[in-house]
């Protein structure tokens, strides 16, 4: 699985802090936080039909972030909204669009660690592209990576910051393998979720979805918890081991940039049938009839 290059996205302006720039000429300090240390806190978002999903829980999660990393200067809602909103004008997008919004600590006045060098207050860089949903909706392999996931003991999860060397170095193995994304356990052996999205499995008509231990929590899997809630579709918040992905009866993964996609085979064993399952299936119509309907219209 190899994103490929969109001709429309050939002249892109980025919004760097309230500035839109040819995506040739966009550029940060190199004494900004993000190219120091990773030093900065990131959401992805998509645009259906002139409207964000889901816009204020990831607002809120960039925001929790943050004020995890104590950034001195975090911009309201209200002004990160407007920027997007911005850009989204600018480059004449109104649907199928993915947003990589970016808040760094900021420029520092010398190079270093501390964030105390810090005193220019924060970079808002909002990256649009057209992009349709990445993964293979008929289904994608994974390899188990060794590459473990942190515990909150080591560094919180929770903090949804721009230190993405675990799930590189995951992919970069899921590559290797021939496989379309890599499988990560905690450091108890359970599953984590994948080097990119949250993993749900099914088994005699119930889900099971690991707890958000060592990962993230994940919106898109909220957005599928509620969905089994309000439509009487089981599901458990549990430990999952290999053994009970191996033996599923199906299972599928979520995530902003590539919603619900099925996995057929993982560590070379056949999931199923090997092809999408009917709650993958189902509760892919029932996420795409609230993207039809729902989110903040901003174009």
């Amino acid at each position: 699985m190899l994103q490929t290059y969109d001709p429309r996205n050939r002249d892109l302006l980025v919004n760097i802090n309230g500035k839109l720039v040819h995506r040739d000429e966009a550029g940060v300090s190199p004494f900004d936080s993000a190219v120091q240390g990773g030093d900065a806190v990131w959401e992805g978002l998509r645009l259906y039909q002139g409207r964000i999903f889901k816009l204020g829980e990831h607002l809120s999660r960039l925001r929790a972030s943050a004020k995890a990393l104590a950034f001195a200067l975090i911009p309201t809602d209200a002004e990160m909204t407007e920027q997007l909103r911005r850009t989204l004008v600018a480059n004449h997008m109104t649907d199928g669009v993915h947003i990589r919004l970016t808040l760094t600590r900021g420029v520092k006045y010398t190079s270093g660690m501390d964030p105390r060098l810090n005193n220019a207050g924060p970079t808002l860089i909002i990256l649009a592209e057209h992009k349709s949903p990445v993964y293979d909706k008929g289904g994608i392999t994974l390899i188990t990576s060794s590459i473990r996931r942190f515990p909150p003991d080591c560094l919180d999860p929770k903090i949804h910051h721009c230190n993405l060397i675990q799930s590189i170095l995951a992919k970069l193995e899921a590559n290797h393998a021939g496989a379309d994304d890599a499988l990560m356990l905690d450091v108890r052996g359970f599953v984590a979720e994948t080097n990119a999205t949250h993993v749900f499995i099914a088994c005699a008509g119930a889900l099971g979805t690991p707890h958000t231990v060592a990962c993230p929590e994940g919106i898109t899997r909220a957005t599928v918890l509620d969905l089994c809630r309000a439509h009487g579709i089981p599901c458990e918040v549990k430990d999952v081991s290999l053994s009970e992905v191996y033996r599923a009866d199906e299972m599928f993964c979520t995530g902003t940039m590539g919603e619900l996609a099925p996995v057929v085979r993982v560590d070379g064993r056949t999931i199923g049938e090997g092809r999408p399952g009917p709650l993958a299936a189902r509760l892919s119509a029932l996420f795409r009839s609230l993207t039809e309907t729902e989110g903040t219209v901003v174009v």
